[in-house]
């Protein structure tokens, strides 16, 4: 009996197209929720570290003198807590990842809010 079951799935991978995607020719198209990398809008935010405190891997870290947002993607899980925590909605979680590196300093990203009232 058990050969007839394995007869009927060698034919049926055998007349069957391949389960995996063409990658160069066909491009994964990613669902909304997907959860790929941690965005920030940097206009909006208001400095006040619950990203960085709510954060499982620490992997956030909010300066509030220098106006400075910095991420480790490398550290990150993408989890989504930080973007539920945020009292001001300034962070998203885009269903793109982020891209390939091969050193530990290509994985953090800062985000620095420029100084454009005159010395606030």
């Amino acid at each position: 009996m058990r050969s007839f079951t394995m007869t009927k799935t060698i034919i049926k991978n055998l007349l069957g197209g391949p389960v995996t995607l063409m990658y160069p020719k066909k491009k994964r198209v990613f669902t909304e929720i997907t959860r790929g990398r941690v965005e920030t809008d940097i206009n909006k935010c208001i400095f006040c570290g619950l990203c960085s405190r709510r954060c499982p891997t620490y992997a956030i870290t909010v300066t509030k003198d220098s106006r400075e947002w910095q991420v480790d993607r490398l550290k990150c899980c993408a989890c989504n807590l930080c973007v539920e925590i945020c009292p001001v909605k300034c962070l998203s979680m885009k269903n793109q990842y982020a891209p390939a590196t091969t050193d530990k300093a290509g994985g953090i990203v800062t985000v620095k809010l420029e100084d454009t009232t005159g010395g606030r």
